[in-house]
């Protein structure tokens, strides 16, 4: 399928409507949003429909029509598709069930759908189509919200009930596209992405999503997002299941896929929102508005309550009321009572309420202090529009105040009860983005500030899926010390040590290394060497080594012998798990016998440069231990990166089930990090 075959199905000149029920829609519905050109209907036994005449068959048609809406069971739509494609037309919408999402009978009838499609576009099956408002059209089943624009959103959902709910804000969101895709037989999401990019009168993208079948393709259209500079928001529900396991490694308890779809959405610079609110007012933000280019807003209110509800909400963004200065400060004074404390957010108190010249003075200095957006928190009242005088006096004030300037202004309601239609539609007028929900509302900044991060940051790198063998009965499982000689291999270091078989062996092995020392068994069977009393730490001499000889040799034939590695600053985890959807990842974590307990762990997906890794340790909690807390030893953090660059290297080159380094022991600044544990479980040939 080529993109320009995408395009004549999502910007027809002529439209085919097939069957009745759900016809009938796309024929109401495309009249209604204004669609002025051809719209044929196909039905084999009613004369007309919605007042159009009936064909009896698609091959009766006068020509191939660009768009067709399918509304017919999954049999027939099938030979209509194989007809269409013959024909020569340009894609269609498939309504009906009964495909992939049946079971084996409707993977079949899946497949036979797509090969009569040939490469000819198909949105569905099981889905409700697209909504067009750019070009007034829908090839849509039901009723929607959804009115002309010039220019705005598109919104791509896998949910045809989601996508019609959302087409009912009033808001002022302005949705230029509604897809609902359902099982994306042979369009999918990147597909829709890449068509939405292509059309310049989209200005940001938003996707709800349940799944991702191809993580490259997406890969490849959000990165493409990010060269275009349009913001892409997502809201995601499900979890994928993980893949079969052995459970020997710590690592496998730390993370999960939804955890790994954060972190892919984070390095592609796609927002992650957890709520249809808070997705629907980010659209609308960065639709109006657009991304904000630093992280210092500002907020003006007339109450007190509201300027410190918002100090309180804005707490743990990255976007910030930074203070002003004592000129700044000065200036806004002079425009109100002297009562009023002047700070950020300000509580401009009521002093100049009513006054349209004065309040507009104000916001005017107030604004003139280079912030990336300013609120103004105001609440209509729930009385007569004739009683709301002051209030529409506010927002003039407002406007009045942004007049002839680039200042990026937004009318704050705390709910949507207090913002009437007229409001909005009035905002939009003035260029001021009408915002409903305080915590909403930063949040909404908040993204904007970090999509615009990613705007600026250097191409983002193609994903790279390592693949693995996971069902492989050859697998094999390293002993500790089989691994930490893999690891010191490609550069991780390692503590200085080796096998022995009895006490002699170990005493002169002791000698060479210098106490303290650490015995291990070293056994494939016994994984979690702490918890089952097969590791002796801290043996100062030969009589502790004698006696843990004589424990351990109880449990196994041979035992590592190492050095002891005191004087840590921290212990980290680096481990290795895979994922059917992204592949082999690693995890970077607080390690140690608090791993599981404190789950404090950030994912990497590949590939992974060392700004990568930096990013990922200073997400952790432990990393303010390397960063030297109340005055300790700052720990080597340039050898936690190389070690786990080293770990990146070696998956790249072996096919790696499992790896869990834990602890690795950080020592202090340019003494290096070194593996205390290892476990590694490899496919082997």
């Amino acid at each position: 399928m080529s993109r320009s075959d995408l395009h004549r199905l999502i910007s027809p000149k002529s439209i085919a409507v097939v069957g009745n029920r759900g016809a009938d829609f796309a024929i109401k519905e495309s009249k209604k949003l204004g669609f002025n050109h051809q719209i044929w209907s196909v039905h084999p036994t009613l004369d007309s429909l919605e007042g159009i005449q009936c064909y009896r068959d698609i091959k009766d048609l006068p020509e191939a029509p660009d768009a067709t809406f399918i509304a017919v069971n999954a049999e027939s739509a099938i030979e209509i598709v194989s007809d269409l494609k013959s024909m020569g037309g340009g894609g269609a919408v498939l309504y009906a069930s009964g495909f992939a999402e049946v079971g084996d009978e409707g993977v079949k009838r899946n497949q036979r759908l797509v090969e009569a499609a040939d490469g000819m576009p198909l949105i569905g099956p099981n889905c409700y189509g697209f909504i067009n408002s750019l070009d007034r059209f829908a090839l849509w089943p039901d009723v929607h919200g959804c009115e002309p624009v010039k220019e705005g959103v598109a919104i791509i959902t896998q949910s045809g009930n989601i996508g019609l709910n959302m087409t009912m804000q009033s808001s002022g969101l302005p949705i230029a596209y509604m897809f609902t895709l359902g099982n994306q037989s042979n369009t999918n999401i990147a597909d829709i992405i890449h068509a939405m990019l292509d059309d310049s009168r989209v200005n940001a993208i938003g996707l709800h999503i349940e799944g991702i079948n191809d993580i490259a393709s997406f890969d490849n259209a959000a990165r493409r997002a990010i060269k275009m500079k349009v913001p892409i928001i997502a809201i995601k529900s499900g979890k994928t299941l993980a893949s079969a396991k052995i459970a020997l490694s710590h690592t496998s308890s730390l993370t999960g896929s939804d955890e790994l779809f954060s972190f892919f959405f984070e390095r592609l610079g796609i927002a992650r929102v957890n709520s249809v609110p808070e997705f629907l007012e980010t659209l609308k933000l960065l639709s109006v508005l657009g991304v904000i280019d630093h992280h210092g807003v500002a907020s003006m209110s007339c109450s007190g309550g509201e300027a410190g509800m918002m100090a309180d909400l804005i707490d743990g963004m990255e976007i910030t009321f930074p203070s002003l200065t004592d000129s700044h400060k000065n200036k806004v004074k002079q425009t109100l009572n002297e009562y009023v404390e002047v700070d950020n957010p300000l509580d401009y108190h009521t002093f100049v309420w009513g006054d349209r010249k004065k309040t507009s003075e104000c916001f005017k200095q107030m604004i003139n202090g280079s912030f990336a957006a300013t609120m103004l928190l105001l609440d209509w009242p729930k009385t007569p529009e004739s009683e709301q005088k002051d209030w529409d006096t506010t927002l003039l004030a407002l406007s009045d105040a942004i007049t002839g300037t680039s200042e990026k202004a937004i009318v704050l309601a705390s709910m949507a009860d207090c913002m009437p239609k007229r409001i909005i539609d009035e905002c939009l007028n003035f260029g001021i983005t009408p915002m409903v929900g305080l915590d909403t509302c930063l949040k909404a900044l908040n993204h904007s500030y970090k999509i615009g991060c990613a705007f600026k940051k250097n191409e983002v790198p193609e994903i790279n899926i390592l693949e693995t063998q996971i069902e492989n009965k050859n697998t094999k499982q390293l002993t500790e010390y089989e691994g930490k000689q893999l690891i010191q291999d490609y550069g991780v270091s390692i503590p200085k040590g080796g096998i022995i078989t009895n006490v002699s062996e170990a005493l002169k092995a002791a000698e060479e290394i210098t106490y303290p020392v650490t015995l291990k068994i070293s056994d494939t069977d016994v994984s979690h060497k702490t918890e089952l009393g097969a590791v002796r730490l801290n043996i100062q001499d030969s009589g502790m080594l004698e006696k843990a000889c004589h424990d351990l040799f109880k449990m196994g034939p041979s035992l590592l012998i190492e050095r002891m590695i005191n004087d840590s600053v921290c212990e980290l985890i680096i481990g290795v798990d895979y994922d059917p959807t992204f592949g082999k990842y690693v995890i970077i974590g607080g390690g140690g016998i608090f791993v599981e307990i404190l789950k404090d762990s950030s994912v990497l997906l590949l590939p992974a440069s060392r700004s990568d890794v930096l990013l990922a340790l200073s997400k952790l909690k432990v990393y303010a231990l390397l960063e030297g807390y109340r005055g300790s030893p700052k720990g080597d953090i340039e050898s936690v990166v190389d070690a786990v660059i080293s770990i990146i290297a070696l998956i790249q080159k072996n096919d790696v089930l499992e790896l869990d380094i834990n602890p690795l022991i950080v020592l202090e600044e340019k003494k290096g990090a070194v593996a205390a544990d290892v476990l590694i479980r490899l496919n082997s040939d």
